[in-house]
């Protein structure tokens, strides 16, 4: 049986950089990285709609934990270690330099996820990290000297002193059944930065509207987020959207994905800023068909389908406006009440919540408390965050101190082939 002193299962962002760390820390240490899939960094390929949101810019350790609904306490103290500012000037000392857009989102400034997977697969490479794709780690068992016999995909047997677990998030509870098989306990997974199906067909046929701000919230959950919400062929989208259902990710499972919206759609005013805004259209504008006089900044088509949702019959004009009809759409803009029916993932993000238990896990060092010579990186463990560059920011600061304490001597540092 072949051995190595460090192996990685998962070529993914946190696997790739973890290893790079740890072979740039201990250079001639023997590291190998197992990928299951015929490419590495499949993930950093896709996201960011082919541009990959590499992190935020947000440079304070605190102000950032609270971005991972999550895991964020957790995250505290790596964030004092390696947080986006780390980040950034990693990749441009490897000639990548990232830009930051006005959101505060940070991409490479060719645009392209490609830059993003050429440097770290470069990096791999220079600092003598092996790299082999199509080889999955089925079974792992602790031998009595306190490393790990491997079973890979293919029959291949290995054997490594140390060995860091960065297999992504446990959309099925399979996935994590190598961290289980070794003493490890997993939170229960559930889809996280995902869409809502919304049932109401007046709302569904208003797909391709995008309005900023709204202010979107769950009845009963004290769930509320405001930003932009994108209305698709299947319902809502949009960051208010994603970032409403990370934060309630769990409870939503929970509720099988069935649950009433509310959407303030002008959060900047109050009933009473309504009622006189509604008011001044109906002194200035008595002749005018209510439905054709949208309220700013409501696009045209959403302003008319909540004014017939809210009961008022198309050929209404404003000097016809009742005051109950009037209350009517006061509260069809400050709070609709939509119904959901299920959920899309994100296709950008692919995010699960759930995962390795974080407290058996040794963040100062990224080391099973209940093995030693296990480590964790990524979304295998029980974090994620919103959208916005900032699950790739833990997947590089878990790779960050796993790959470091990797690297520090050990007894043994055997190098070999697989057989």
């Amino acid at each position: 049986m072949n051995q190595r002193h460090v192996v990685v299962a998962g070529g993914g962002a946190s696997g790739i950089f973890a290893a790079i760390v740890c072979a740039e820390a201990a250079p001639g240490t023997g590291i190998m990285v197992l990928e299951k899939s015929a490419q590495f960094l499949s993930k950093v390929r896709i996201s960011g709609g082919g541009r990959c949101n590499v992190t935020h810019a947000c440079f304070d350790a605190r102000e950032l934990t609270a971005h991972y609904p999550r895991g964020g306490a957790a995250l505290a103290g790596p964030f004092r270690v390696f947080q986006p500012r780390d980040t950034i000037a990693w990749f441009a000392a490897r000639g990548v330099p990232l830009k930051t857009e006005p959101d505060g989102r940070l991409f490479p400034v060719s645009n392209s996820s490609q830059t993003i997977i050429e440097c770290l697969l470069r990096a791999a490479r220079a600092a003598g990290v092996e790299l082999l794709a199509k080889r999955g780690l089925e079974r792992v068992v602790r031998s009595d000297e306190g490393g790990f016999a491997l079973g890979l995909t293919g029959g291949e047997t290995l054997r490594c002193r140390r060995l860091m677990l960065a297999t992504g998030g446990c959309r099925a509870a399979a996935a994590g059944q190598l961290a289980q098989s070794l003493g490890h306990t997993l939170e229960p997974p559930a889809p996280s930065l995902f869409t809502f199906h919304i049932a109401d067909p007046w709302l569904r046929g208003l797909a391709g509207i995008s309005v900023q701000p709204v202010e979107v919230s769950i009845p009963g959950l004290g769930l509320r987020e405001r930003g932009a919400l994108l209305v698709t062929h299947a319902g809502v989208s949009g960051p208010a959207i994603l970032r409403l259902s990370s934060w309630g990710a769990r409870a939503l499972h929970g509720l099988n994905y069935q649950f009433p919206l509310q959407v303030n759609w002008l959060p900047g005013l109050d009933h009473e800023a309504l009622a006189a805004r509604l008011e001044a259209r109906r002194a200035a504008q008595p002749a005018r068909l209510i439905v054709n006089s949208t309220l700013p900044p409501l696009p045209a088509r959403l302003w008319q389908a909540l004014v017939l949702s809210s009961g008022i019959a198309r050929p209404t004009r404003w000097a016809e406006l009742s005051a109950s009809a009037r209350h009517r759409l006061i509260q069809q803009l400050s709070g609709a009440r939509l119904q959901a029916v299920g959920r899309s993932l994100n296709q950008d993000e692919f995010v699960t919540c759930g995962g390795v238990r974080l407290s058996e896990v040794n963040f100062k060092t990224m080391e099973s408390r209940l093995c030693p010579n296990l480590f964790f990186g990524g979304e295998l463990l029980d974090i994620d965050g919103l959208t916005g560059g900032f699950n790739f920011q833990a997947a590089w600061t878990t790779g960050w101190i796993a790959g470091r304490s990797m690297a520090a001597p050990a007894p043994q540092a055997e190098t070999a082939d697989v057989a």
